[in-house]
């Protein structure tokens, strides 16, 4: 069912009322109630990835994988509410503060609306569900209309795991649940997964409160000289590329390959592509399902064909069979492209060789986006000389730039994102600072 505005109202007034008791819970028990909740998604691992299956097309394996991220995004979690802490203050440090003690606390900020995209529908609810009752926050979520039975779900293994009622509530609906949910003065913080163009019309109502916005990306990777040109390195960009048919925000979308190598790992890659398993996403041999929608593959599908009546180069692929899309591998592609210069979202990506190393470190930070960044050399000087110069969130070295583990901080720069998820560093935008000062 979709959510009314009364609905929207009424859940975030149980959050509101509920917030007292939660963020009084000792943290032992705030810890013990994202353990269980791991352990239930663990048991219900199979149940849990076939239902991700049913609603968004998302292949049985990489379904599976994200429940299994889901429990350790839960568990980290619960590190996290047992070892919130503050710190001392040397007071003496200033004349003023001579024969005093200082020290300051974390304390929960409140209600936390929490905004979230189809194509983590399991994970990316954790990063931020969990964090927030780790510390103490009521959360108010709004799934991707498209996928918001695993949210739902979620939400009643919560309440199973002993969490309270009122703590964690999910409102079904699109933009106007979503303005319903920010705009309302009880919320104290915002955190959104989704595109640009929201994120400023989000930052536009927020006025002081806290807002966390993890956006889109257009990730390159760079193969340097010398790289060997691997099984391993052609089946991690691979994946990198097109898992869930590339509806992923940190997906590959350019590759940039040193002109010593990219004859090989251009006919190389474009083999195994075509090699790539498509069909009934249940199965355990697909690799490639539906995209989320007829107008998201009908959109990839128009951007490839712009991109060839300009020159590119279709090596694989290009032609979508309703909502599969196959594997796309273009060349021949300028910077303009929208293919090359915007987020695809999709089941596509370009190579581009290269000569200087300089000019391709710039070509990937060419972007509106900064996201992430994958960079194969076996030169240190190189990988240095990357993580220096790229302008992006993470820089993964000798790896593609899908890589991520859910513990370390994960979010963008420029029109990628501001702040950082991940448990630990998710928690620093949902407290804030209380210092005490006792004077002897």
């Amino acid at each position: 069912a979709l959510s009314t505005e009364a609905d929207v109202r009424a859940a975030i007034g149980r959050a509101t009322a509920v917030f007292p008791t939660l963020a009084a819970l000792p943290a032992h028990q705030r810890a013990r109630i994202l353990n269980r909740t791991a352990d239930i998604i663990e048991q219900q691992q199979e149940s849990l990835a076939r239902l991700m299956v049913q609603e968004s097309g998302k292949p049985i394996r990489y379904a599976r994988g994200e429940v299994a991220r889901a429990v350790e995004t839960f568990t980290f979690a619960a590190d996290v509410a047992r070892s919130l802490h503050g710190e001392t203050i040397p007071m003496d440090a200033a004349k003023g503060g001579l024969g005093k003690i200082g020290y300051y606390l974390r304390v929960p900020v409140g209600v936390v609306a929490a905004i979230t995209p189809f194509n983590f529908p399991l994970n990316l609810v954790a990063h931020k569900v969990a964090p927030a009752i780790a510390v103490g926050c009521p959360v108010v979520l709004k799934p991707a209309p498209t996928t918001p039975l695993t949210a739902v779900r979620l939400a009643e293994i919560m309440l199973e795991a002993g969490l309270p009622e009122g703590a964690f509530s999910v409102v079904v609906g699109d933009v106007e649940v979503g303005r319903w949910l920010t705009t309302d003065p009880r919320i104290a913080m915002i955190s959104f997964t989704g595109s640009p163009p929201v994120a400023q019309a989000i930052s536009q109502v927020a006025g002081l409160r806290r807002t966390t916005f993890e956006l889109g990306g257009n990730a390159g990777t760079i193969i340097d000289a010398g790289t060997a040109v691997t099984d391993d390195l052609i089946n991690k960009l691979l994946v990198g590329s097109f898992a869930y048919s590339g509806q992923v925000c940190i997906s590959v979308q350019r590759i940039y390959v040193h002109d010593s190598l990219h004859e090989e790992f251009r006919t190389r890659f474009v083999e195994r592509t075509r090699q790539t398993k498509l069909g009934d996403p249940l199965r355990d041999e697909t690799e490639i399902g539906p995209m989320i929608s007829d107008q998201a593959s009908q959109r990839v599908a128009d951007w490839v064909a712009e991109a060839i009546s300009d020159g590119a180069e279709l090596l694989t692929g290009g032609q979508p069979d309703g909502r599969i899309f196959p594997p796309t591998i273009l060349a021949k592609v300028s910077e303009s492209m929208k293919v090359m210069c915007q987020e695809a979202f999709g089941p596509l990506v370009n190579i581009v060789p290269f000569s200087d190393y300089e000019a391709a470190l710039t070509a990937v930070d060419d972007s509106e986006f900064g996201l992430q960044a994958g960079v194969f050399t076996p030169s240190l000087a190189h990988a240095l000389q990357a993580v220096q110069r790229l302008n992006v969130g993470g820089v993964i070295i000798n790896d593609v730039p899908t890589f991520r583990v859910d513990h370390m901080p994960y979010g963008g720069n420029k029109n990628s994102g501001v702040g950082r998820e991940g448990p630990r560093f998710a928690i620093e935008d949902m407290t804030t600072l209380k210092m005490v000062v006792i004077n002897k």
